[in-house]
């Protein structure tokens, strides 16, 4: 990857079932000198996705975090939480397709995966792309309006 941004902030939380794609997803970020801050959980802890889907996004729309990447069985709890939380969009996908458009077309901060649905190649592919690319706002940018 070239030209990490120097300040470009990730958080990064899953809850049980997503917690060994956490770890991959986590020490890719940091090898590629992204400023990682891991929530958790510590191995062998079971917790709720809420529980650790809320201070990612709440994280993330105050601008604590640039942008959040949340792991659960199938992504879906955690966005259905993250997205409760104003001003944040949160996204789940399982291609790289769909974690590009997540961000140029809906400045998708937060990235949703699903251990169970995914593997450690794809979910790294897809984190890749989503970093990669850039919101392109103009049509776009009235469109997320709408939705906030």
């Amino acid at each position: 990857m070239s030209g990490v941004p120097d300040a470009l902030k990730i958080a990064i939380s899953s809850d049980h079932a997503g917690n060994v794609l956490r770890g991959v997803i986590r020490d890719w970020l940091v090898e590629e000198g992204y400023a990682v801050t891991d929530l958790g959980p510590g191995p062998g802890e079971s917790v709720d996705y809420p529980d650790r889907a809320r201070p990612l996004a709440e994280g993330v729309a105050s601008g604590r975090f640039d942008r959040g990447v949340l792991i659960c069985g199938t992504g879906q709890g955690m966005a259905m939480t993250a997205n409760r939380v104003p001003g944040v969009r949160a996204a789940v996908v399982a291609d790289t397709f769909s974690a590009r458009m997540a961000m140029a077309h809906n400045d998708a901060r937060v990235l949703c995966l699903g251990e169970r649905v995914v593997g450690a190649g794809v979910a790294l592919d897809c984190v890749e792309a989503w970093l990669n690319a850039e919101f392109e706002g103009g049509r776009h940018a009235r469109r997320v309006e709408k939705i906030g």
